[in-house]
């Protein structure tokens, strides 16, 4: 027997649960499919967890530093792991039963517990159940990438999941991977007292970002007494007893490493492998991501695929947003796009990195006219205040149009400050404006018109 709906969901995540609420707003008959958690990568091992374990990381560090501050913590600071991670659990609980009640208020949604797959572009089976629907919108997301390294199948590794479930400290944390996840982590559990050595294959840090930002990023990190191995050719893994030995042929140093854990964290993959795509006809690339087109429609008309399973962005925000996309061309006759989208992120190191629009090295791959200005956060107050003045604000701006171009702010709030830029780039309104404006002191903020003002030609 088959049920008919007027729309599928499949995946509960950031895009998948507003969705189903607005169709179900708009009088559709939704079913909503989710095979595990509710609230997807974010919620239940992404942004929510991670980023509690990294304010508890920051109180740890604080602490450590009281001296600096003018207050004394007699003893040592001795770092609770289960109660940390009973922490982050009460916080994911509490995400978790909100998203529930939401869903569970939604008229005409039915929420389906089970592993979709399609049998048509028509039909998707859960179980026992066929259903059926006009409209399908695929948000399975993605889950952690596994190199295939010499030895990986031999050891127990970690992924950002199975680190997110320990009880005890690691003794020595060895993380595969000098980019985003990899750094938050490495810099976690340093901060609660594990040894940390991060091994990046690449010749710096966050290859993506400027060489400037990946420098002060790296110095950041080694202040604090993590080690760093790059160039770090033919990555292999071997059990040793109880521990782990990582090789790392690289241009320094010893050429293996002995770790209580292991963290991979070198990527990630979406969830498209499992979902029978073939028998709707739905088209991936070479990498698995579904192939969708500026209003996230799919090869099939009838389908569409929101999230990180698309390629198009792997952040809660751009999923949230492909959600807007999706809502506002179907329920509102408004042709939003994708590549109406500026690229916005954060890394969530402490001092933290925001980052909006285009890097220098693109701005000089261009060709393109332009203007810099930087500032080191040692030059701002209340980064010098709060006892955090690592980092620096860079802003670029076209010298011809004297629209913003993009800024990397590596600093104290910089993850909040970048707003302000992004908020001019969406307005596109020219720095002058920026120039003109008298923001609040003392902030980090109050020094974007001081940087705008003192722009010179990038050469």
């Amino acid at each position: 027997m088959t049920r008919r709906f007027d729309a599928i969901v499949i995946g509960g995540g950031q895009a998948g649960i507003p969705l189903a609420g607005r169709l179900s707003a708009a009088g559709m008959s939704v079913a909503l499919i989710e095979r595990k958690l509710v609230g997807g990568t974010c919620v239940n091992t992404g942004c929510t967890p991670t980023k509690t374990m990294v304010a508890s990381a920051e109180a740890i560090h604080t602490a450590r530093r009281g001296a600096d501050y003018g207050f004394t913590v007699t003893g040592d600071i001795r770092v609770d792991l289960k109660a940390v991670m009973a922490r982050k659990d009460a916080v994911v609980a509490k995400s978790q039963a909100g998203l529930a009640a939401w869903i569970d208020g939604m008229a005409n949604c039915t929420l389906i517990e089970g592993h979709a797959r399609f049998e048509s572009a028509r039909t998707v089976r859960v179980g026992d159940e066929l259903l059926e629907a006009e409209r399908i919108f695929i948000n399975t997301g993605g889950r952690a990438l596994v190199p295939d390294l010499p030895g990986v199948d031999d050891v127990q590794f970690l992924t950002n999941t199975s680190i997110l479930q320990l009880e005890e400290l690691p003794r020595h944390l060895v993380v595969i991977g000098g980019s985003y996840i990899g750094l938050e982590f490495g810099q976690m559990f340093r901060r609660f007292g594990s040894k940390v050595t991060i091994v990046e294959k690449g010749p710096r840090l966050i290859g993506r970002e400027d060489e400037d930002v990946s420098a002060a990023v790296k110095d950041i990190l080694e202040a604090e007494g993590i080690g760093m191995r790059l160039d770090a050719e033919c990555i292999r893994l071997r059990p040793d007893g109880a521990d782990i030995v990582v090789g790392v042929d690289c241009t320094s140093g010893d050429r293996e490493l002995k770790a209580s854990h292991v963290l991979l964290a070198v990527g990630r993959r979406p969830n498209t492998d499992d979902l029978g795509l073939d028998k709707a006809g739905v088209e991936l690339d070479g990498r698995g991501f579904i192939k969708v087109d500026d209003a996230l429609a799919t090869s099939v008309p009838g389908i569409w695929a929101l999230g990180d399973c698309n390629g198009r962005g792997a952040f809660t925000h751009t999923s949230y947003n492909d959600f807007e996309i999706v809502a506002a061309n179907l329920l509102d006759n408004d042709p939003r796009r994708v590549s109406d989208r500026v690229e916005a992120y954060a890394l969530y190191v402490d001092p933290p990195l925001g980052r909006v629009g285009m890097t220098e090295a693109a701005v000089r791959k261009s060709g393109r006219k332009a203007l810099i200005g930087t500032r080191p956060m040692s030059r701002v107050s209340r980064a010098t205040e709060k006892g955090v003045s690592e980092g620096f604000i860079k802003i670029l701006v076209d010298a011809e149009t004297k629209l913003f171009l993009g800024a990397s702010i590596l600093g104290v709030t910089g993850d909040e400050v970048v707003h302000g830029i992004l908020d001019l780039i969406y307005a596109k309104a020219p720095y002058t404006v920026l120039a003109r404006s008298v923001p609040i002191h003392p902030n980090v903020s109050e020094l974007l018109p001081t940087v705008v003002q003192e722009l010179k030609p990038l050469v």
